[in-house]
């Protein structure tokens, strides 16, 4: 009875004393209410050093990765809002006794559709910066003189310079991404808006913007030359999202009987270029994953479908197992404008993409990226399936059926991949794609493994060639050859290597493949050939081996 009291009244205090999580809350002071107890990441340490170190910045993240708390905390700071930082890294070393004005625009919000919806939204968000700083501009003034007036108005009554902190700034073009000429519309409101930034430096202490993209400064901050582009700063690479170290710590009455190594397989890995313990999970993908009882789903994914990929994806044929062997240099991860949206540069600006490694090349950086983690991998390819083949919810019934044949029996994937194939609309949709996509059979088999979420590589290099693919499972490696309108003598007849078989298993095995794979206590391994026809839009020939 009284081992039962205790355990009850355990439970009670546990519950008592565990911090609240922030879940959908931007603004610092409620974090920091005493009375509230949630759990706040402590980023004040960048926040100082940002301000102290110099005066413009700017930061690209994608959506939901805490940018908006950390634009309000460094508001916070700036108005010199002392109590609510004790006990954090900036409380010692600020100085308390200054306080500046500062200007809360906010993009995140608006009707931006057309040039007058979009000039009304800003001028409503200029009214919340007249009203918070108890300043006027000319009501009938333009867009940018009232924005220039504003500055010089809050200097004036403040007898302090101006801090401007702009959230999520290139929103207005990012909704209209599908609808080019509305897009530049945005682009050249925006343009003349920022401008009036360079043209007030001497009013200005500080000035911080962020957004998902990176748009090229010639065409949206033409002028600002002096704006520190902190995006891939080694010494920034953690300034949003939450670390392994933060997981363990600040989340461990939380995560109490959670294999951390599957969270950190299904929600974290992405590189900022800071090392390897300052790789960050999606702060939104955490705390729903606890809201939600710790369940493993695409919390992130499901706030916005990223359906624009799919048309840049149709418009420029590409190659989509390449996605994970992509080397991109800084010239091609900076293109991404109005006029020319790279979807490399996209992908990556969005989150779908993060850098593996830093590559110096012939005197110049490269970056070689991948998909960052499972919830990315399973739902991008998702979307790359309904591209690929139209396939919704038959799609679920041939992910079960290829999941069961590469976890169980693995003569089962034949009849798993020919039913996928002929269950595709060839006639009113996948020819279109056929024609122009080469790559297209082994594209659709590789989208599908990769939703299933298991490691899958792409022109998986050895020391002697390229496997087409290989997907390597908790128990097993799988090593594919894709051939693709094989005569069918050649399956049947004399092969060079004086044996008979499908040539896809005869190269695995000539080529030696699977040593790559061969470890003392290793998996079992599997290698596979595979024939498609490009008249019977079928696979023609199967063999598969145990090695």
């Amino acid at each position: 009875m009284l081992e039962a009291f205790c355990s009850v009244y355990r439970d009670m205090l546990y519950s008592m004393i565990m911090k609240k999580l922030p879940l959908a809350i931007t603004t610092f002071a409620d974090i920091r209410d005493p009375n509230e107890n949630y759990l706040y990441i402590d980023k004040t340490a960048f926040a100082y050093r940002l301000i102290d170190s110099g005066r413009y910045y700017f930061l690209s993240r994608p959506r939901r990765f805490g940018k908006s708390l950390f634009l309000d905390t460094l508001s916070d700071l700036l108005q010199s809002k002392k109590e609510l930082f004790k006990g954090l890294a900036v409380y010692d070393k600020w100085n308390w006794d200054t306080s500046y004005p500062v200007m809360n625009i906010s993009l995140n919000s608006g009707n931006f559709s057309s040039r007058e919806s979009l000039t009304k939204s800003i001028l409503h968000t200029l009214k919340n910066v007249q009203r918070d700083l108890k300043i006027e501009c000319d009501p009938q003034s333009e867009l940018s003189d009232c924005f220039d007036d504003l500055i010089k108005n809050a200097y004036d009554k403040y007898q302090q310079k101006v801090v401007i902190l702009i959230d999520e700034y290139d929103k207005p073009i990012l909704d209209n991404i599908e609808n080019r000429e509305q897009a530049l519309v945005a682009r050249d409101i925006l343009k003349s808006f920022y401008s009036v930034i360079k043209d007030n430096d001497r009013y200005i202490k500080f000035v911080f913007i962020t957004g998902v993209s990176k748009f090229s400064k010639m065409n949206l901050f033409s002028g600002l030359n002096n704006l520190t582009d902190i995006t891939i700063m080694s010494d920034y690479a953690d300034i949003c999202g939450y670390t392994q170290n933060d997981i363990e710590s600040h989340f461990a009455e939380h995560l109490v009987d959670v294999d951390l190594a599957k969270l950190k397989e299904w929600y974290n890995g992405y590189n900022y270029l800071g090392g390897e313990d300052k790789r960050v999970y999606n702060p939104f993908d955490i705390l729903l994953f606890i809201t939600n009882g710790c369940k493993y789903k695409n919390y992130w994914w499901s706030t916005g479908n990223p359906s624009f990929l799919i048309k840049k994806l149709a418009q420029e044929d590409y190659y989509i197992p390449d996605l994970e062997n992509i080397v991109a240099s800084e010239e091609v991860l900076e293109t991404f404008d109005v006029d020319n949206i790279d979807l490399v540069a996209l992908l990556w600006q969005t989150g779908y993409l993060t850098f593996e490694e830093e590559i110096t090349r012939r005197g110049k950086i490269f970056y070689k990226l991948k998909l960052p983690n499972r919830e990315i991998q399973s739902s991008l390819n998702e979307l790359f399936i309904q591209y690929l083949t139209r396939q919704t919810n038959e799609a679920i019934r041939h992910q079960d059926h290829l999941y069961d044949a590469l976890t169980g029996d693995i003569s089962d994937l034949e009849q798993a991949l020919t039913a996928l194939f002929a269950s595709i609309p060839y006639n009113n949709y996948a020819n279109k794609i056929i024609e122009k996509y080469e790559g297209y059979y082994s594209s659709v088999v590789y989208t599908y493994f990769m939703s299933l979420g298991y490691p899958t590589i792409s022109e998986d290099p050895t020391n002697i060639g390229r496997i087409d693919l290989t997907i390597q499972l908790p128990n097993r490696t799988v090593i594919i050859e894709f051939k693709v309108d094989q005569p069918q003598q050649a399956m049947q007849g004399e092969l060079p290597s004086g044996k008979r078989g499908h040539p896809g298993v005869e190269q695995i095995k000539e080529q030696k493949y699977y040593q790559k794979y061969q470890k003392p206590g290793a998996n079992e391994i599997y290698i596979v050939g595979i024939n498609f026809s490009s008249e019977d839009k079928n696979i023609t020939e199967f063999e598969w081996e145990r090695v």
